[in-house]
């Protein structure tokens, strides 16, 4: 793995704005130990060199009508070819799918989908996934109830101080 770009400040940026994306530069400079200039030019870099990607409100899914959650494995006839390409891209243009990860083991695809019910759900499968002449054999897994979503990512590897990383 190659060595983090970033210092142990840069890394507490990091870990105040996923706790809280909205703090003013004002505020974030204060929990960070910085002035606010210097640190407005760190959190510019690190956007900059991709290390935050964006910044977003985190809904309830439940309050917005999304009140099922299904994880998805997918398997597929075939990877290096138009075909595996043509489904990632049909895969990006659902909105449904929150989340796809190519995986390892019994299937090709792990797909988050976000639906308002099980009759969504039923035409979101047979209507657009299952119509992908690709998709050779599908398993769905119900959310019963969510412990843990969207949380911060554990980044206490990146500072040296910590011994729990």
């Amino acid at each position: 793995m190659p060595k983090s770009e970033i210092d142990a400040i840069d890394g507490r940026i990091i870990a105040a704005l996923q706790a809280d994306g909205r703090l003013t530069n004002v505020e974030l400079a204060e929990r960070v130990g910085l002035s606010p200039s210097p640190c407005l030019r760190r959190v510019k870099r690190l956007e900059r060199d991709g290390y935050i990607e964006a910044y977003r409100a985190i809904l309830r899914r439940s309050r917005v009508g999304l009140g099922l959650t299904v994880f998805v494995g997918v398997k597929i006839d075939g990877h290096a070819n138009e075909r595996a390409t043509k489904f990632e891209e049909a895969v990006l243009a659902m909105p449904e799918i929150v989340a796809c990860h190519m995986v390892s083991g019994d299937t090709d695809y792990l797909l988050e989908v976000v639906i308002p019910d099980l009759e969504h759900y039923q035409r979101f499968l047979v209507g657009k996934l299952l119509e992908l002449p690709i998709v050779k054999d599908v398993r769905s897994n119900i959310a019963i109830q969510t412990l843990k979503a969207a949380a911060p990512l554990p980044l206490g590897h990146l500072d040296p101080l910590r011994s729990d990383g």
